[in-house]
């Protein structure tokens, strides 16, 4: 599976942007993440959507303001992300696997596009 990113960039807090992430080779059965990494801090989880099934999974920390969706061949997925805030600037990674949606963990996670940076000021 290979994914590319596209979409991050610089707002003004309550700003929106939407990342895109269209992956190769990528199987029914998968499932598509982001997550995010501010300096110095863990890498987390945003939110996951299966390629065929289940039900789209948003953290706490971004829920009521980031969606997440996929078009209709399920080949990429977009983070829509609505009154960004401060807190929310680092960098967005998409991840896949290809055994369907689990755990919102990185470590689960097998597959990385190369990061797509987001700053709110």
């Amino acid at each position: 599976v290979q994914l590319v990113e596209s979409g991050g960039g610089s707002v003004e807090t309550g700003g929106s942007l939407t990342l895109s992430c269209t992956a190769s080779r990528y199987p029914i059965s998968g499932c598509m993440a982001w997550f995010r990494q501010a300096p110095g801090k863990e890498r987390e989880g945003v939110a996951q959507i299966g390629r065929t099934a289940g039900i789209p999974i948003i953290a706490d920390s971004v829920k009521g303001r980031f969606t997440i969706s996929q078009d209709s061949a399920g080949n990429t997925t977009y983070l829509q992300m609505n009154s960004l805030k401060p807190a929310d600037s680092g960098m967005y990674y998409c991840a896949a696997r290809v055994d369907g949606c689990t755990s919102l963990w990185h470590g689960g996670f097998p597959y990385w596009g190369q990061g797509t940076q987001v700053t709110v000021s």
